[in-house]
């Protein structure tokens, strides 16, 4: 495959998306202009176009597959490993007046029913659906009689092997495509993604010479601080009473980590909560909720938690262990200050964290999620 644009984060001096994509834009999302690189990848999905879209964390990558689908014709399916983000969206935009769905395991059997029957009829603009369902006989055939205008594959770098959280399921997505009676544009999105990723992601999904945007990943806003302190908790402690008040997340690398730093900030009165694997998907679900409406203002979590997670103001995030790689840092840092206000991304460094990185790297990659608590203990 041959990219055939590659932007430089730079907008036109005149506007390539059409005004009925801007007044979309500002009566959905109350913008009245489109961030960088979003105005080239909108027009390219409306003109009919495959597009690659790498933008980091916080420049607004689902805008450029939503405001095409609030206008196409048809329904748009957004492909995301991601359930946190599915409940996210659709109820952000459900309150903007859109007509979005879900479809996942969190919904019961007679919920999924109503959903394709309501998709069936035109119910629908927008649908997520996590990519394992893409395989699902019943899916297939629904999909095959719907009108589909577009496939938006969120967090396309998992379909790569050389990229973070490699899903073997997203190799499907080509083979789902290719049963449907006529091919929709597919758009491919992720945060960060080298070359040799990008290359990776359109060769696999098999991207018809797409529209590539690649905008700049500064984020003048945030700022980046490394510290080695004697002892990690009592600089974590003043660092949040500090900022008392304000949104943060705290990231460990490991669940026992998450378990001591959140009870001992709760311990001194710090309203935080928790996440990570071990949990109940209940407790997750409902931490989460605590954490993006401010009830509990400070998340402790492992790498499980973040990704789509759409809330603009977390003013900082602490790592109180290094993690894996600078990609993994970048993408976790960069869920501070998504709003455009200044945040902090401070990581408290000790020579142990090499040890525990280095045991991660040859155990399974880098998602620490799938040891034991045992293995964990060990580390």
């Amino acid at each position: 495959m041959v990219y055939s644009h590659q932007d430089d984060g730079a907008e036109p001096s005149a506007s390539c998306a059409p005004a009925a994509a801007l007044d979309t834009l500002k009566r959905y999302f109350g913008y009245s202009s489109f961030r960088p690189g979003q105005e080239r990848m909108v027009s390219a999905i409306l003109s009919g176009c495959d597009a690659l879209g790498v933008m980091p964390t916080g420049a607004g990558k689902s805008i450029c597959y939503q405001v095409p689908a609030l206008m196409l014709p048809g329904l748009t399916l957004v492909v995301s490993p991601l359930v946190s983000l599915m409940a996210d969206q659709v109820r952000a935009l459900k309150a903007a007046g859109a007509r979005p769905s879900y479809l996942n395991s969190t919904l019961t059997p007679a919920q999924q029913n109503t959903v394709l029957k309501r998709a069936s009829e035109g119910w629908y603009q927008i649908m997520y659906v996590a990519p394992e369902r893409l395989a699902d006989p019943r899916f297939a055939e629904f999909a095959r009689t719907a009108r589909l205008a577009l496939i938006a594959v969120d967090e396309a770098h998992c379909v790569s092997q050389w990229g973070q959280d490699f899903r073997p399921s997203y190799l499907k997505i080509p083979d789902f495509v290719a049963k449907l009676p006529h091919r929709p544009v597919v758009s491919a999105f992720t945060a960060t993604a080298t070359a040799e990723v990008q290359a990776d992601i359109v060769q696999r999904l098999e991207l018809i010479d797409p529209v590539k945007i690649v905008t700049g990943f500064d984020r003048p806003n945030l700022y980046f601080e490394v510290r080695r302190p004697t002892q990690k908790l009592p600089l974590l402690t003043q660092l949040v009473e500090d900022r008392a008040g304000r949104s943060g997340i705290i990231y460990c690398a490991t669940r026992a980590n998450v378990e001591k730093v959140c009870d001992h900030l709760r311990q001194r009165g710090i309203p935080a909560t928790r996440y990570h694997a071990g949990l109940s998907e209940a407790e997750r679900r409902q931490n989460q909720d605590d954490f993006q409406f401010d009830r509990a203002p400070v998340m402790v979590a492992t790498n499980a938690f973040g990704m789509g997670i759409d809330k603009s103001n977390v003013s900082y995030v602490f790592h109180f262990n290094m993690p894996k790689s600078l990609e993994a840092y970048y993408q976790e840092a960069g869920r501070a200050g998504r709003d455009g206000e200044a945040a902090e991304c401070i990581l408290l460094f000790a020579q142990g964290d090499v040890a525990t990185a280095e045991f991660f790297i040859h155990q399974s990659g880098d998602n620490n999620e799938a040891l034991t608590p045992a293995e964990l203990e060990e580390i």
